[in-house]
């Protein structure tokens, strides 16, 4: 569970504005009328974009009785999955991948750096609130490690050092190219200087 957190606002009231709405009945519509609680993760994502990368209870409950379910059902669902946030995040949050294969490739120090160059630890945000730091749950791209995700977007082939560039880029406001660091396509061999 993603429980992210330094302050929690008290969230009373909460329901969709007009864009999420319609990214809700769309979403619903993918599903039998007697199935539709299956969008429960789409409107959980949904939710997440509206209020900036988190969940509120109420937001929860809400979705809950737009549904039709049970909210113990939503916060189920909720908390089993690390892609849900309980508390607000910062503008970048950075998740980590720490699993084998990444660690293996040196995300112990990937998060060694974040630490330094964010001064926070992991699941805290940046006085500022530009930043929040995470660990992810294996990502994906083992080729690629070690990886970081950064809100929506992948970058791979990190090394301490690029990882603490990519920071500071994004500290001054500047767009970061996602993807592998090194130039490699998709997951291709890593060419040797020969």
């Amino acid at each position: 569970m993603s429980n992210v957190h330094n302050d929690i606002p008290e969230i009373t009231s909460f329901e969709f504005d007009e864009n999420s709405k319609a990214l809700a009945i769309k979403e619903i519509a993918k599903y039998p009328v007697d199935r539709k609680q299956s969008a429960v993760m789409a409107l959980l994502h949904i939710v997440q974009k509206q209020t900036g990368g988190w969940l509120p209870r109420v937001a929860m409950d809400y979705v809950a009785q737009y549904l039709e379910m049970a909210p113990i059902r939503v916060y189920e669902v909720a908390s089993f999955y690390t892609m849900y946030n309980f508390a607000p995040v910062g503008k970048n949050y950075i998740q980590v991948c720490t699993t084998t294969p990444c660690w293996l490739r040196g995300s112990a120090d990937i998060v060694e750096t974040c630490k330094k160059e964010l001064g926070i630890y992991l699941k805290e945000n940046t006085k500022d609130g530009l930043f929040t730091l995470g660990e992810g749950e294996c990502l994906g791209a083992c080729a690629n490690a070690p990886v970081v995700r950064i809100n929506d977007d992948y970058y791979e082939d990190l090394t301490p050092e690029i990882m603490k560039d990519i920071i500071n880029k994004l500290r001054a406001g500047e767009k970061v190219k996602c993807g592998s660091q090194i130039g490699r396509q998709c997951s291709a061999p890593i060419k040797e200087n020969s």
